[in-house]
Order: structure tokens, then sequence, then C-alpha cells
């Protein structure tokens, strides 16, 4: 408990965005990776290796950019740092340790940039903001489609008059401002859960996309978000993950 105080009063301190439950919910999440780093190390595993053969098909590597960098554990970040010249990490926090480790790992050329990604209350798209920056090669969505899908649920159910379906207009709206940029995209997310006891049996399931299609994906994999005793003693949930690169707008042009 002691590291997961000074982790949320050191990122409050330097935070541009200092509220308290957004850090509080990153530091949680710290805590239960650093808890379950065995049963997560596939999935993470899984993710880096996808996102490097999303590298290896780039004519150019001038702007890389994560949508949910968060814990930076499913993406590489060191190979993303050593082959970009630039790379734009975004999420609505980024915890102190994680700035620090980078730092300790000479990662000299990552930018932290806080942002509310669900496009809630974006006028525009929600990643119509990238349009606007230069040279970009790669973007990543890192696991975080059905975190979107988690927080606007919570705001469908808190604040009246929200429609019901905008659950599912935000996540369409996700994949379809990726299908936009005129860049290669990586598309990583689980889908789906199931919440599973000691027999094997499945008590709960759900759709995490809430309905919506994804573009077809390469691969897909288990998460053991949870282990036996991480929520409780008698059972596990595990979520479904896909991977993807969407077609691109207009692919870059290699350099001359």
């Amino acid at each position: 408990m002691l590291l997961e105080a000074l982790n949320f009063a050191a990122t409050y301190l330097i935070s541009p965005r200092k509220r308290a439950g957004e850090i509080n919910s990153s530091v949680t999440l710290w805590a239960r990776a650093r808890r379950c780093s065995k049963d997560w190390a596939q999935h993470e595993a899984n993710s880096k290796a996808f996102i490097l053969q999303a590298i290896d098909t780039l004519p150019q590597r001038r702007v890389a950019v994560v949508l949910g960098s968060g814990l930076l554990r499913d993406v590489p970040i060191e190979a993303l740092s050593k082959r970009f010249r630039e790379v734009r990490l975004y999420d609505l926090q980024h915890l102190a340790s994680v700035r620090a480790w980078t730092a300790m790992r000479g990662l000299r050329n990552l930018s932290f940039e806080n942002r509310d990604l669900s496009g809630y209350r974006a006028g525009a798209g929600p990643l119509a903001f990238l349009q606007s920056v230069p040279d970009i090669d790669l973007v990543i969505s890192a696991n975080l489609l059905s975190q979107i899908g988690v927080g606007i649920s919570r705001l469908v159910k808190s604040e009246p008059g929200l429609p019901e379906d905008s659950v599912a207009r935000l996540i369409e709206a996700h994949i379809d401002g990726l299908s936009a940029l005129a860049a290669r995209t990586c598309l990583i997310t689980d889908v789906s859960y199931e919440v599973i006891d000691r027999s094997g049996k499945v008590l709960e399931r759900d759709d995490l996309m809430h309905g919506v299609t994804l573009p077809a994906h390469q691969l897909e994999w288990q998460w053991p978000v949870a282990p036996l005793g991480e929520l409780d003693p008698n059972y596990r949930a595990v979520h479904r993950v896909m991977a993807t690169m969407p077609a691109q707008a207009s692919p870059a042009r290699p350099l001359p």
C-alpha cells in the first residue's frame, strides 16, 4: 500500500489532469499488473509482437502514436523509441513510476500527453486531433477500446438523458477514426470476457464491444485478467483479445 500511495502522490503532483479518481484507477491497475505479472506475460508478449509486425510493414518511421499508453506494459516502447524519431503517448493519466522508468531507460524521444480519448466531449471525431500532428507513420490503439466502453457505460447510468447507444457510437467512432488516418494503424483490444469458476463452469459472459463489429482480425488470444484469488478465491476472469491492422486511408509514401 505504501508504494501505491507514493505513486499516487507523485503522479498527482506532476499531472496536468489533477483528478484523483483517474489517478487512483491507474495506480490500482499498476498494482494489479504487478501482482498478476506472470498471468499477464503472454498477453503482453502477444501485444508487443503484433505491434512489432506493424512496424515492419512501414516504408518510413518518423512519428509513432500510442493511444491508451497507460503502463507501457503491452507496447514495445523501447523498440518504438529506437526506431522512430518521436513517440507520442496519449492517455488519461501517466503514472510517475512509468515516467521515471522511461527516463532511467534513456528513452528521451517520448512525449506524455494526458487526454480523454473517449470522444465523449469531442466536437469532432475522437481522433480528429491527430489530423494536425505531422509525420505520423504509425498509430497504435493499445487495449483502450474496451475501457472507453466501460467508462461511457458508467456515464450512461449516471447522466440522465444520455442516449443508451452512446457506448456503441463511441466505439464505432474510435474505429472509424483509426480508419480515417493516413498512417498504418494497429488496433488491439479485449472484445469479451467470461467469469469462470474452479470447475470450469462459465458464470458470466459479456460483449465488451456492445454489438459493434470490428475489422477483420489477424490474431486473437485469451488474457487472464483476474486469475483465481485476484478478485475472488473461487473464480477467474478471462478476456478474449483481438489484434488487427485496419486498411490505411491513404498509405504514406516511402522516403526517396
